[in-house]
């Protein structure tokens, strides 16, 4: 038997999720710090990629004949170090695996200071527990050499293989990760120190907001301290002097403010089911009907025999059986205005999924009933 029908969800608990989404929908607009919805202009940090070997692995790692750039990397180490690897003979070693090294340079970093980096495998080693990354240079967009590598690595995957190919791993045995494995060894230069003015950048667009910022610091500061220069970014005069200047910006972004209410919006994730609705969607006048449909096939095989002194031959037939039912549907009406309240035990009432909600929605969205814009991920 089988069956071809709509894909289900829990209904019990999305009800219980956008019950507790118009709760907070509810809740008055907060007063929130500008360290929380902007960020200093320049003040970034900067990616940082290098390559690798690690050793002392128990057996895990590259195969050599399938991976011969580790051979040469190792070949390369051991000759600069003074020990020389005749050109014929090639090392099958499985307890060496290459990798790629990535990490983060923090805004400010200064030589001497470290950071995390994490090191992945970048051919056919089945883990890397246990291993050791050798000394390995990691350089930025630019080329240059910023942090130099090195440590044992923390892998939190495990795994395990059978001789006959079978194999069991938990979570991702391949990456694994060195808490202050890297050492910062040149300072990325910025103009934090030398800007007549400094911006700040929201982390979200809204033409609300940057008024409101603006107004907050020319209140703290005095009229003329801020100016608006797009949806994002606001110019603030600061002072030239190092040491007051960052005392500025400690006043600054501890500022407070009523950010702008975000715009309506439908944010629906296909694959999860998950639907996510703003504060501010409405729905304009709509009636809605949504049932469901469902498809049995059933195999069957009847046999036919002759009879007991007959000529005939014993005759096997399939037979199949196709059912179709439609679960019965309810209509609702959504007046004009609708808010989210109001959808919310719209749907609760007739039950529908996570699934139903989508497709509801969708042809809302189509029918111009839907205030809101519909993002589907």
């Amino acid at each position: 038997m089988s069956k071809m029908h709509r894909r289900a969800f829990p209904a019990g608990g999305f009800a219980a999720l956008l019950a507790l989404a118009a709760l907070f929908a509810a809740l008055p607009a907060q007063a929130e710090r500008i360290k929380d919805l902007a960020s200093v202009g320049g003040v970034r940090g900067n990616a940082l990629v290098g390559y690798g070997l690690v050793v002392g692995l128990d057996g895990s790692g590259d195969r050599t004949s399938q991976a011969p750039f580790t051979v040469q990397s190792l070949k390369n180490m051991l000759n600069e170090l003074g020990v020389t690897v005749p050109a014929n003979v090639n090392p099958q070693l499985k307890n060496v695996a290459a990798v790629a090294i990535h990490a983060e340079l923090p805004p400010f970093a200064k030589p001497g200071q470290t950071i995390d980096i994490t090191v992945s495998s970048i051919a056919n080693a089945v883990s890397l527990r246990g291993g050791t990354l050798l000394m390995a240079p990691l350089k930025g967009a630019d080329g240059q050499v910023y942090a130099i590598a090195q440590g044992s690595l923390v892998v939190g995957g495990f795994g395990a293989q059978g001789r006959d190919g079978s194999r069991v791993s938990v979570n991702v045995p391949s990456v694994g990760r060195i808490p202050n494995g890297g050492m910062v060894e040149r300072a990325v230069p910025g103009g934090f120190e030398n800007a007549g003015e400094l911006t700040l950048n929201l982390n979200r667009n809204d033409f609300t907001t940057v008024s409101r910022m603006v107004q907050a610091l020319d209140a703290a500061f005095g009229p003329g301290t801020a100016r608006a220069v797009d949806g994002v970014t606001v110019s603030v005069r600061a002072p030239y002097d190092p040491s007051a200047r960052v005392g500025f910006l400690a006043q600054v972004e501890n500022l407070e403010l009523t950010p702008g209410v975000a715009a309506a919006k439908v944010i629906v994730n296909s694959r999860t089911g998950t639907v996510v609705i703003g504060s501010q969607v409405q729905v304009m006048p709509a009636a809605i009907s949504h049932g469901s449909l469902t498809v049995t096939i059933t195999e069957n095989i009847d046999v036919s025999q002759p009879g007991a002194f007959g000529a005939g031959q014993t005759v096997v037939a399939p037979r199949s059986e196709v059912g179709v039912t439609e679960a019965g549907s309810r209509m609702f009406k959504f007046a004009g205005g609708t808010s989210l309240d109001e959808i919310v035990r719209a749907v609760n009432a007739v039950g529908a999924a996570p699934g139903d909600l989508i497709a509801i929605l969708e042809a809302l969205k189509q029918a111009g009933a839907l205030r809101a814009e519909l993002e589907v991920i």
